[in-house]
């Protein structure tokens, strides 16, 4: 595979561009992205379905800018899909061959099962393990579903239900009875699925948990893998779907959005009442990113290697050379909460939490050496994107943020608190990175030390003095029920 590869993604409402740049095998990350709202089916459901001229003429200039940008980053692989405008319009081979005649673009077509599996296998990838889940992709011209459980997916299919089509077919003629009798027809094909939790991919979904996080003053500037009560987002769209464009402003839904924001809210609404959701958690990832992972992953069934995340080791490729200093304070802190988690009496689940940020903690020294604390949580808050919930990001982040010397500050507690353990659970994993770290000061090519447990006593035990570790360990803060000794 390419080490550069760019994905167009050409919708009915909005043309997406990424360019993704490997750093290791299954390692990658974001280079550059953009977006255009060309209303590439603007007018064409009162029109049988074709493309009109000018929506065309908008996604014609939008595509020739485009690749000028892929250009000048020398990408050399370029994936281009089509979705439900296209695959619906009667002309759509006078577009193609523009597009590929003029721009020497091929632009693969898609059908609804394609585009519903490959956003939902993005989802299965890239976010953390969802079981029992269906996935909603809301466009403008279609509506896609899958059935995810952890990293299976099954029964992926499209729906004729898009918000460019439901407003055009019926809120512009202001036939809200019509489009829900329309929309509920279209919905008996999910009426025997019993998911509860629903993933939401796409602009619609996205626009609305944004505004969401905004009125809950969330803490977490992130919208991948935000959760939110399935209650709480139905009454949050009971809301949009009867609001005024004052009152969608308040409600913090974007201008250019305000148009198509209720037929999107109408259809979700219809979900809900169809299926028992108890919980959302909205998608950043999508058809883009499900082409990209086909390219990247097609010789392991679309899948990453098990216990594999990309973000860690992208972040592990892009800012740690000494990957050996890294693994041994990994396999350190390990060591130290196997032996002590249940005389503290700490979830066993942390552990994993622990080893990452024991991992990751050297990454902002390649920024600057005496702000590495610092770098390297803002490193990890900002990419650590994939297959991690907001909880572990905010607690692996201040893991790091405070790691060396001191624990977590109340301050950044009582800001963090709803993503964030409890004090007693802070406080030893963030001494036990600290202790870590105090160990390995002399930086050994091997760890030369062993690790005991007993009666509330850390033993160390080596052949060398350690002195590095015992002056560092001074600066370390204490916590109750543990003693370290040599």
């Amino acid at each position: 595979m390419a080490k550069k590869v760019a994905v167009i993604d050409i919708g009915s409402n909005s043309i997406r561009m990424a360019i993704y740049a490997k750093t290791s095998r299954f390692a990658f990350h974001l280079l550059y992205e953009t977006k255009s709202r060309v209303r590439l089916s603007e007018n064409a459901y009162q029109n049988n379905g074709n493309l009109q001229a000018i929506p065309m003429q908008r996604t014609f200039d939008a595509l020739r800018e485009f690749l000028e940008i892929i250009a000048s980053f020398n990408v050399r692989k370029t994936l281009c899909v089509a979705t439900s405008a296209l695959r619906d319009a009667p002309n759509k081979q006078e577009f193609l061959t523009l597009i590929k005649k003029q721009l020497k673009l091929n632009i693969k077509v898609i059908n609804g099962e394609k585009e519903a599996y490959l956003g939902s296998m993005a989802c299965a990838n890239l976010l953390p393990k969802q079981e029992n889940a269906i996935s909603i992709d809301i466009g403008g011209g279609s509506t896609e579903f899958s059935y995810i459980d952890s990293d299976s997916i099954t029964k992926s299919f499209s729906l004729e239900l898009g918000t460019v089509r439901i407003k055009e077919l019926f809120f512009d003629s202001n036939k809200l009875d019509e489009a829900i009798e329309y929309i509920d027809n279209k919905l008996l094909y999910i009426s025997d699925l019993s998911p509860t939790t629903l993933i939401g991919i796409g602009g619609t979904f996205r626009s609305i948990s944004s505004a969401i996080m905004h009125s809950i003053e969330y803490p977490l500037n992130k919208i991948h893998g935000f959760e939110c009560l399935a209650q709480d987002f139905i009454d949050y769209i009971e809301k949009i779907l009867y609001a005024d464009e004052k009152a969608l402003h308040n409600l913090g839904i974007k201008k250019n959005r305000f148009d198509v924001i209720k037929p999107g809210v109408l259809i979700l609404q219809r979900v809900f009442k169809k299926l028992s959701i108890q919980n959302t958690i909205t998608s950043g990832v999508g058809v883009r990113e499900g082409v990209y992972l086909s390219d990247l992953l097609r010789n392991s069934k679309d899948k990453f290697p098990h216990n594999y995340n990309t973000s860690v080791r992208y972040l592990i490729d892009a800012n740690i050379p000494n990957t050996s200093y890294a693994n041994q304070l990994s396999l350190v802190s390990k060591k130290l909460f196997d032996l002590t988690f249940n005389h503290i009496g700490v979830n066993q689940k942390f552990r994993y939490d622990l080893s990452i940020a024991s991992k990751l903690y050297p990454s902002g020294r390649s920024i600057h050496f005496f702000s590495q604390n610092r770098h390297t949580y803002y490193l990890i808050k900002s990419a650590l994107e994939y297959g991690f919930t907001h909880s572990q990001i905010m607690l692996i982040a201040t893991l790091t943020r405070y790691a060396k010397n001191k624990l977590p500050s109340q301050k950044h507690v009582a800001k963090y608190h709803n993503l964030l353990p409890d004090s007693k659970t802070i406080n030893y994993l963030s001494y036990l990175i600290s202790l870590s770290i105090a160990l390995l000061s002399h930086k050994p090519r091997n760890i030369d030390f062993d690790l005991s447990f007993s009666d509330g006593k850390i033993k160390v035990e080596s052949t060398k003095p350690l002195y590095l570790s015992r002056e560092a360990l001074k600066k370390v803060s204490e916590i109750k029920d543990l003693e370290i000794i040599f």
